[in-house]
């Protein structure tokens, strides 16, 4: 009876284990500033994600407004940018989003989606 006990503790240990390593695993990516190398630093925004057609890359654009002193005026101007998108956050178009700047990813990627604030549309 006592070796019965061991053997259904003994598997049900590796089912733990399993479990646990699939939540660890779900994000292999490299590049990625919580389970990769990337570090963050510099510049920090919250935006607007606006397309998800590229692999593992979104634009983001961030909306602001700015004033002429001449015409007493405001102007509304934005910021397009390419972002890196980690497969454990995987924003989708319409998401809000805070993003960070790191090192250059590529030519165009210089930011990577840090968290994600709200769902938008599916």
């Amino acid at each position: 009876m006592e070796m019965n006990l061991k053997k259904d503790h003994i598997i049900n240990d590796d089912k733990m284990k399993n479990k646990t390593n699939v939540l660890e695993n779900t994000c292999k990516d490299v590049k990625c500033p919580f389970h990769g190398n990337l570090k963050i630093r510099g510049r920090t925004f919250v935006g607007k994600i606006i397309g998800t057609k590229m692999r593992k890359t979104a634009s983001f654009e961030l909306g602001r407004i700015h004033y002429i002193s001449k015409y007493e005026r405001y102007e509304k101007r934005r910021m397009r940018l390419k972002v890196h998108n980690p497969d454990c956050i995987n924003a989708v178009e319409g998401d809000l989003v805070k993003i960070a700047e790191c090192r250059p990813l590529s030519k165009t990627k210089k930011f990577v989606i840090v968290e994600k604030l709200t769902r938008g549309n599916v």
